[in-house]
């Protein structure tokens, strides 16, 4: 009997666990209703033009439209609104049961001058005596549209106007200070997303927008409302600022399904941005043995790059402690890896024009198996090419200067040199490549090089 007694105890009390944690888990909880979202204004002490808000209702998130182009998350928030007039203020809770939103009129009886007379408003709108706005275009010059941090605006890849799409070509932007007003002038389509479908013309309608200009994460962030957007329409238009001056807009954001950056860069309608020509000269003593610190900073196009390895083969030719592990990933994604340098000159190729090299190519990599795209040579190449290239136009690689060397000896150093005295008429030139293993294979390859340097 005790053990019986002792066994309905234990499930009742299993019973009543398990019917606390549902209660507490609140996965089972009703929704809410509007009238349960309630929320206080409060004007600060010492400016009538900004307001606190205080969530009083439940939820575990408090996410709220302040009615003046800025949305903000929290329970408690605060607004700004420099200038007079009536502002409608949204408060969304989130429960466990789900959500329900509620607004209220917050009312501004005057506009405060000092709060709209801000560098960065003035930069943007053209400030208060420009009633019409300023209106702001894709930078002509370039490059506008390019990947990459904000820190390396001259990445890899970059893109002057010439080189987009008819549909964003004439895309325009005004911003208005008065009401905060922004107006998205595109022509009738921008190049974005499209039902699910990337990088296509999107027929563009506008619609009544405010922008604002908001510190987020020790960030400036410029936003645009109403789904509209700047440069790239995927109906999110909030982005890093870069740099906003009188004559230049830099933007960034995550876009393209999450996984790319793209920096875009706006100057004012009618002006036209100097060309700042970079000198031509003779480069200075390149070099880099990955023993001593070099002169090359070295940038990178999807390899794997290890400046200090240890040398797999410290025999002549090449008996240097440290050498530089070059890796080829496999897949479509790194079909094109380069190791690369920018030079801040056009380089003068009269008397130094040789680039001298060691590599060393080991006996494991899989130089047969076939996998690429139907143009290339499908396998992994034993090979390196040394490339110079203009960085400053578009598509680089359409008039590159490239020479190739192939390596028939496995598992030793081999030293190459790559002679581009027949380029020395070029005064263009102002980035080196390398690259291993060729491009357009899906193939992955390990490889090694060392002593690279600028030669007569």
């Amino acid at each position: 009997m005790k053990r019986y007694l002792s066994y309905i105890a234990t499930l009742l009390l299993f019973t009543f666990a398990l019917s606390s944690c549902e209660e507490e888990d609140g996965s089972l909880g009703p929704a809410p209703s509007s009238d349960q979202v309630q929320f206080s204004t409060q004007a600060d002490a010492n400016n009538p033009n900004i307001v606190h808000f205080k969530a009083d209702a439940p939820g575990f998130k408090a996410v709220w439209d302040l009615g003046n182009g800025e949305t903000a998350t929290g329970m408690e928030v605060t607004g700004k609104y420099p200038l007079k007039g009536d502002y409608t203020v949204t408060l969304t809770m989130y429960t466990s049961g789900g959500s329900a939103a509620n607004s209220k009129t917050v009312t501004i009886a005057n506009t405060n001058p000092l709060m709209l007379n801000r560098p960065d408003y003035n930069f943007l709108t053209g400030g208060a005596h420009a009633l019409e706005g300023k209106t702001w275009v894709f930078d002509p010059v370039g490059p506008m549209n390019f990947g990459g941090p904000p820190e390396a605006p001259s990445s890899w890849w970059n893109q002057t106007l010439d080189a987009q799409n008819d549909c964003m070509k004439d895309d325009k932007y005004t911003f208005k200070l008065i009401g905060f007003q922004f107006e998205n002038k595109s022509g009738g389509a921008m190049w974005g997303v499209d039902g699910g479908q990337e990088n296509v013309c999107v027929p563009q309608t506008p619609v009544a927008s405010k922008w604002s200009i908001y510190q987020e994460n020790g960030k400036t962030m410029l936003s645009v409302s109403n789904g509209e957007t700047i440069a790239w329409d995927d109906n999110q238009g909030t982005y890093e600022v870069i740099e906003l001056s009188e004559n230049r807009l830099h933007i960034r954001k995550v876009c393209c399904g999450g996984g790319g950056v793209r920096n875009y860069v706006l100057v004012p309608e009618g002006y036209s941005p100097p060309v700042v020509a970079k000198p031509y000269k003779e480069a200075i003593d390149l070099k880099d043995d990955f023993d001593t610190p070099g002169n090359i900073v070295w940038q990178t196009d999807q390899v794997t790059f290890n400046e200090t390895y240890d040398n797999p083969a410290p025999l002549p030719i090449n008996t240097s402690a440290k050498v530089a592990q070059y890796i080829k990933p496999a897949g479509e994604a790194n079909a094109f890896t380069n190791l690369y340098l920018t030079l801040d000159h056009k380089i003068d190729l009269t008397n130094k024009n040789k680039i001298r090299l060691k590599v060393f190519m080991p006996s494991f990599n899989d130089y047969t198996t076939q996998e690429g795209y139907d143009w290339a040579v499908k396998n992994l190449l034993k090979q390196v090419s040394v490339k110079l290239q203009n960085s400053e136009v578009g598509e680089p690689w359409n008039s590159q200067v490239e020479v190739k060397q192939q390596v028939n000896q496995l598992d030793k150093w081999v030293e190459l040199t790559f002679d581009f005295s027949g380029a020395a008429d070029r005064k263009d030139l102002d980035r080196i490549i390398i690259q291993i293993g060729g491009e357009g294979n899906f193939i992955p390859g390990i490889f090694y090089i060392d002593d690279v340097q600028l030669l007569p």
